[in-house]
């Protein structure tokens, strides 16, 4: 049994310094001089902002704020395939296949929320998780925060969509996704991120040997 590693999960709102700049000079902040919100909906709210940039310049400023932290878990198999989830998309009108991924509200355990998508989408709970990104998403408009987990030791559970999500779901070899990331049939920002994160944390080592000789080898 793995248990979850939670360091980056323990303070989602804290910031760590890159090696690399510990000791620099912190360069002056954006000042906010006040704000309204210009629309708002159950999941996300637009905030217009008169504001000072960081080179004493006046600017306006517009800022999508979400009322969830965005989760994600790419479910591993024994043989080396994952489990991916496809649903129509609203804002491109396109058709995205994806690892499964939801919302969790900012008081609960984020790893619950993924837990919860992990069943509703795909029908699978799963025994052994780690964590694998904390993940800033399109950071210069909104201030969306993605954690996303590998997760092994997989059975079925009924599924629980949405109302609003009609989901087709796919077990693939894991070599195949990184293939179709790179043809650019798979664009999801959190998948492709774990993705290529779950290489790397088969390549390192990181994962269980028997885990990551499959994810490695399957063709």
């Amino acid at each position: 049994m793995w248990c979850v590693s939670d360091n980056l999960s323990k303070d989602i709102s804290k910031d760590i310094i890159p090696a690399w700049a510990e000791g620099l000079p912190t360069p002056a902040p954006w000042q906010d001089l006040g704000h309204r919100v210009v629309h708002e909906t159950p999941w996300m709210k637009v905030t217009d902002h008169e504001a000072v940039a960081p080179t004493g310049q006046a600017s306006r400023y517009g800022v999508l704020r979400f009322k969830n932290l965005a989760t994600g878990v790419l479910p591993v198999h024994p043989d080396g395939t994952v489990t991916l989830v496809g649903q129509s998309r609203f804002a491109r009108a396109n058709y995205s296949w994806e690892m499964p991924e939801g919302g969790a509200p900012f008081d609960e355990d984020p790893l619950e929320g993924a837990k919860r998508e992990l069943a509703e989408e795909a029908g699978l709970a799963a025994a052994s998780w780690m964590q694998a990104l904390k993940v800033e998403l399109s950071n210069s408009v909104t201030d969306e925060i993605g954690l996303t987990w590998i997760a092994w030791d997989l059975t079925p559970v009924p599924v629980d969509p949405d109302p609003t999500e009609v989901i087709r779901v796919a077990r693939v070899p894991f070599s195949q996704l990184l293939h179709e990331i790179q043809r650019g049939a798979v664009l999801d920002a959190l998948t492709v991120a774990t993705a290529y994160r779950a290489y790397h944390m088969a390549r390192e080592g990181l994962l269980p040997g028997w885990l990551a000789h499959a994810m490695l080898t399957r063709v």
